[in-house]
């Protein structure tokens, strides 16, 4: 089962461009908006380990584990 179609972020230099919508089980890139929404802080399950993406004030991201 594939999710939804969602429209991809600007390809980084390399990168193939289409114009074909990609689904998420295609995705290499999110957006920051994406996974945190709202909030200023998502919990990321990477094997057994729980790492914490947090938004600062300055709008930078830093990934704590």
């Amino acid at each position: 089962m594939t999710g939804p179609a969602i429209q991809p972020a600007q390809p980084q230099s390399g990168e193939a461009t289409t114009d074909q919508p990609l689904t998420t089980a295609d995705r290499s890139s999110w957006r920051s908006e994406e996974l945190l929404g709202e909030r200023t802080e998502v919990l990321i399950l990477h094997g057994s380990e729980v790492y914490r993406l947090r938004r600062t004030r300055q709008d930078k991201l830093i990934l704590y584990k």
